[in-house]
Parts: structure tokens; sequence; C-alpha cells
């Protein structure tokens, strides 16, 4: 078990899981970020992974995501997962879609994030190394849930759930409060040249702060940071960030890694849904 100084960290029976203290203040959104512990799936998957697409028993998932909703206070079958394949793609969630990607077919493709203003909805991103971002608006009551790895943030997805947040529900940037959740950070992130100069083509990047160059073409990438230069580009005060302490790499006794695991893994979870 660990904990952190920035996020909450929470226990029901044999689960563990983290919030994010913004979010959880406002009193207007359940929160949760999972780890892999406190589910039933088994071998790799064990034992909480939220993936029903990875190949795990899917009635595993399903109870996976039951015990995660009775601890956290949302309805798992109001579900609506995205469809990841590190695009900057955000679909914009409606009556109709709820319960799609686990309780009905997904009938979108190549979406990595989710927004809504409807109640009672949960939004669900995954993750094995990525970086989570969780947005809300607590004026006009508007969430979203953002996957984003290294090509979603070359991308500026951040920047893109609040430019639509902006466009179609009239959030104001400085008003958003936004969380960077658990993903693998600079100590164990390395990458080469050709990410390198995905990074350098966008002016918003800090490359000195967001790389360190290590020998024969090699860098360390810190998404945290990345991600946290793309928010606050995009209007968001740092004052309203939750950022996380935590690398998934080197905490895979708890996290779903992929790095850690060669692939050999399950999916970690973001769910955020208003109340």
């Amino acid at each position: 078990m660990i904990n952190s100084k920035n996020l909450s960290v929470h226990f029901k029976d044999d689960l563990y899981y983290f919030g994010f203290p913004k979010f959880e203040k406002t009193g207007l959104v359940k929160v949760a970020f999972t780890t892999r512990l406190g589910g039933v799936s088994k071998g790799q998957y064990a034992s909480m992974n939220v993936s029903t697409t990875n190949g795990d028993d899917l009635n595993a998932v399903k109870r996976n995501y039951e015990i995660l909703g009775n601890a956290v206070g949302f309805d798992y079958t109001k579900t609506v997962l995205s469809h990841q394949t590190h695009t900057n793609n955000i679909r914009i969630v409606t009556e109709n879609d709820i319960g799609k990607g686990l309780i009905k077919e997904r009938d979108y493709n190549n979406v990595d994030g989710l927004i809504t203003n409807i109640p009672r909805v949960t939004l669900v991103t995954q993750f094995a190394d990525c970086t989570p971002l969780l947005f809300l608006d607590p004026e006009n009551r508007v969430i979203a849930n953002v996957h984003s790895g290294w090509r979603g943030t070359v991308q500026e997805i951040g920047k893109c759930a609040v430019e639509i947040m902006k466009k179609e529900f009239s959030s104001k940037p400085e008003k958003i409060i936004a969380a960077i959740g658990p993903c693998i950070n600079k100590c164990c992130y390395e990458v080469d040249d050709p990410v390198y100069s995905e990074f350098a083509k966008n002016p918003v990047f800090n490359l000195n702060k967001v790389f360190t160059k290590k020998e024969k073409g090699k860098y360390m990438l810190d998404l945290v940071e990345a991600n946290k230069e793309i928010l606050v580009d995009a209007g968001i005060k740092t004052e309203n960030l939750d950022i996380s302490d935590l690398c998934t790499h080197c905490n895979s006794h708890i996290f779903h890694s992929h790095r850690a695991t060669a692939g050999k893994r399950g999916n970690l979870g973001a769910f955020i849904s208003l109340i």
C-alpha cells in the first residue's frame, strides 16, 4: 500500500482507490481512480481490472464495476466507456449513451475523452501508464474524463476538452477544476528522438521541463508536467489543479503498468459522475 501527499486514499474491504481532494470538496461529483486491488479478476488481470476488451472474463469485469460503484456511490449500469486509440477525439455523452461499453454495445470508435452535464452518469476512461485528466465546471455542472497518452498529450487533448466545455456548455476555464491522475512519471518513462521531435513541434511545451536528455537519442518524458502546461495554457488556474504524485510504473504492485509487465496486465480506471 502507498499513500499520497496530493490525492485522497480510500479503502473499503479489499478495495483500494484514490480520490481528488478539490473535486471531493465541491460535493458535486463522485470521483475515483482505481488501483489493481479489490476486484475479482484472476491471473494477469488481478484483481481490479476495468477493461472489457483485453481478454478478461466479462462477468468478472462487471462484478468489478459493481464493487467499485457500491463503494464510491455510483450505479455501475449507468457508466459510459471511452474507446481509446490515442486520439484527441472527445464525445459529448447523452442519455442514449448510458451503459455503452459495459452493459450495452458501443457504437462509437476512436474516442479518448467524454463530456456530459447529465447527473448520475459515470464517465470512464482506462489506463496502464497513460495520463488521466478529469474536469469539473462547478458553475454549469459539467464534467469531462480524458485519456492522454503521449500522442494525446502532443495533440493537447486536455485543451480540446476545455474548448468543448467552453463552446457547448459556456464553461469558463478559470472556474474549471481539473486533475492529473496517476501515470508513468519522468523517473520511469524513457522515449526516443521521434517522440521528442513531435513535442518540439508544439510551442506550448517547455521542452527543458518536459524532457531530460540522456545518451544515444534517449529522453525521460514528464507527462505530468506536459499536461500541466497544456491545462494552464487552456486557462485553468494552477490553484484549481489536483496533481498526482504517484508513478504507476514505480508502484506496479498496486497499479496496472504496461511497461512494468510488458503488456500483460489489466486496466486501471478513472471514474467521474455528477451527483
